[in-house]
This record gives C-alpha cells, sequence and structure tokens, in this order.
C-alpha cells in the first residue's frame, strides 16, 4: 500500500484557532530533489488575478514559468471567453441554427464535463444559462447595471426557453457541437476551475516538483514546500462568519467556492447573487452563504461549488454524501452562521 499523508510535518501554528484538514488516501509528496528554487509569479487574467508559488529546478526561469501559464490562461480567454466576441463559445453563441462546430482539446473537455454535471445534478449545472446569465446582469450581453429592472414574468419565461441542456447536441467521437439556434453557452461555473488545472499542468510540464496555483480565489496545491511543509490554505468564509476556520494541507487537491458575497447586484431592494438557478431562471435564493468543495480536479470542484448552491443546503448535503464530495456548507441564521460538513470531509479532520 502506497503510503499517505499522517502529518510527519508539525501543524501550523493557527491551530489553536482553526481546525486541520488532512487529505485522505492519498500518496505522501515525493521527497524534492536538490536543486530548486521557490519561483513566485502573479498577474492579471479572466477579470480577476492568478498567482503561483512553485518549487523549480534552478534551470528553469521565472519567466519561463510565467510564459508557460499566461499561455494556457490566454487558451482559456480564446476558446471559453463570453466577454471577448472573437472567442469560440462567443463565435458558437452567435452561429446560425444547425451549424456544426469542431471542438479544441480543452473546449470539448469542458463542455463535456458541463453536460455530465447537468445529467447528474438534473439540470441545477446547466452551461446554455448564457442568456439567463445576460438577462440578470452578470454577462457579457447585459445592459448597463445602473439600467437594469427585475425581468417581466413574460421576458423571463421567454429567456428560459432559449436554455436547456438538452437542446446540445455533442458528438464526442468526432469531438463536434451543433448549435441548435439561440443556444447561448456559458462557462462561468466551470472554466476559472478548468483554468487552474491548466495552470498546474504548465507547473508540471515547466518540472516544476512543488507548487500552490491560484485563479481568482480557486486552488490547487500538489508536494510540499522546501521546508518540508505542505502547503496550508484557509478555506473561505463568508465576512462576519465567527466559527473558527479550516486550514487544509492542500496536497493532490483543489478547492472552489461559491458563495453570495462574492458577486451580486443590488436592484429593487433585493440582493441578487450571481448564481442562477436554471430550472427556475433566476438567481438563487437559500440560507446558503457559501459553498467550498474540495476535489482531485479543480474544474469539477468549482461546477460542484455552482451545482451545491443551487441545490441549498439540505438537497445539496444529500447531493453531496451520496457521491462522497468533501464540502463545506456555511448558512445565514438569525443569530449568524450555521456550518455543515458532508462525511467525506469531516474524515479529514485532523
Amino acid at each position: 500500500m502506497a503510503p499517505v499523508l499522517q502529518a510527519p510535518f508539525s501543524l501550523p501554528k493557527m491551530t489553536m484557532s482553526h481546525r486541520v484538514l488532512i487529505p485522505v488516501d492519498l500518496q505522501a509528496p515525493s521527497i524534492l530533489p536538490p536543486d530548486v528554487a521557490l519561483r513566485r509569479l502573479s498577474g492579471q487574467t479572466m477579470g480577476t488575478t492568478w498567482s503561483v508559488q512553485a518549487l523549480a529546478p534552478r534551470s528553469v526561469t521565472p519567466q519561463t514559468i510565467a510564459a508557460a501559464i499566461e499561455a494556457q490562461l490566454q487558451r482559456v480567454i480564446d476558446e471559453m471567453s463570453t466577454w471577448e466576441p472573437d472567442s469560440l463559445i462567443s463565435r458558437f453563441n452567435h452561429a446560425p441554427a444547425g451549424s456544426w462546430h469542431a471542438l479544441p482539446q480543452a473546449f470539448f473537455t469542458v463542455l463535456d464535463a458541463a453536460l455530465t454535471m447537468a445529467v447528474d445534478s438534473d439540470g441545477a449545472f446547466d452551461p446554455t444559462i448564457g442568456p439567463l446569465v445576460d438577462l440578470w446582469g452578470f454577462g457579457a450581453g447585459s445592459v448597463a447595471r445602473e439600467a437594469l429592472c427585475l425581468p417581466q414574468p413574460a421576458l423571463l419565461e421567454r429567456t428560459r426557453q432559449r436554455c436547456g441542456w438538452q437542446r446540445i447536441l455533442l458528438d464526442r467521437a468526432q469531438r463536434q457541437v451543433q448549435q441548435a439556434g439561440g443556444v447561448h453557452l456559458d462557462f462561468s461555473g466551470i472554466a476559472k476551475g478548468y483554468a487552474v488545472d491548466l495552470v498546474a499542468q504548465a507547473l508540471r510540464d515547466c518540472a516544476c516538483v512543488s507548487w500552490l496555483a491560484e485563479v481568482g480565489g480557486e486552488l490547487v496545491g500538489e508536494g510540499v514546500k522546501a521546508d518540508g511543509q505542505p502547503w496550508w490554505v484557509a478555506l473561505e468564509r463568508p465576512p462576519q462568519d465567527d466559527h473558527p476556520g479550516m486550514v487544509v494541507a492542500l496536497h493532490g487537491l483543489a478547492i472552489a467556492t461559491s458563495g453570495d458575497y462574492r458577486r451580486y447586484i443590488d436592484r429593487d431592494g433585493q440582493r441578487l447573487a450571481h448564481t442562477i438557478d436554471p430550472r427556475t431562471g433566476t438567481p438563487v435564493r437559500t440560507a446558503l452563504a457559501s459553498v467550498t468543495v474540495l476535489h482531485r480536479q479543480c474544474m469539477v470542484a468549482d461546477a460542484l461549488a455552482t451545482v451545491l448552491t443551487v441545490l441549498g443546503e439540505e438537497a445539496g448535503l444529500s447531493f453531496a454524501r451520496e457521491r462522497g464530495i468533501a464540502a463545506l456548507f456555511i448558512s445565514r441564521q438569525a443569530n449568524g452562521f450555521r456550518e455543515s460538513l458532508t462525511p467525506a470531509l469531516a474524515a479529514m479532520l485532523a
């Protein structure tokens, strides 16, 4: 049996006020080779920021690593950004009905995963939600937010008719997709996580041996730092939540969080979170303040965080338990916040 991470390292100093999560059933990180250097890199992408700490051979320059990272991030923008009129997704969204479109590997991977998530969640995740994202003021095709009004029921229903993952015809053998007519793909619930996975792959390709990578708050970690300690990462919590925090040894895992405080608009006295429930066509309105998911793939963690937010605490917890998903739910209550851990996450508590 392969060794697992059993804390030959010391626990972080914040243990008195933080709870510690240790991955289970993962191989222990490899011993670091002797001639590596820490590279700290950062930049901007997709309307947010990225940052990387990586241990790499000294022969690999920071410029080489940064170029590899930025190439992968640009790949996501060029293929999946609805904010870029010449991106692949924008061209597909404006293509004539009945047209077929050959897909590069990255786009195909994300669309295939999104459709799989749509089926598994019974429509709580839907990559065709673009028209609704625009309608509620969160998309590239939205009107100016200051001029935005809550949509009338008739307009909402007409917009919903344009959506539906069942309208997507994906030819997996030929790696192509058909535009059924008026389909508007939106990968905002999954593409950022995939970008994190691509950054990790870029680091592998540059011979990095250990890293912590982050894009817009989603993270992935591999291996240990130069001192043998894991990449300790705090799980995100809503503002004003005074529960003791959690830190995880991020080895072989990624983290994604969906929170109603991250991106929202105030309209007609209502706070509208950016997460849309595809089943109703309206922003999610539950007591959930945030959902954090740990998974080996950040793309999957990103999508699952959206699914669990849409499902709400009770149904989301049931969904996560059935599938062994490690997730933290934080809900607003009259007297503060309540947290709920799935068994898979609770099993990681040191």
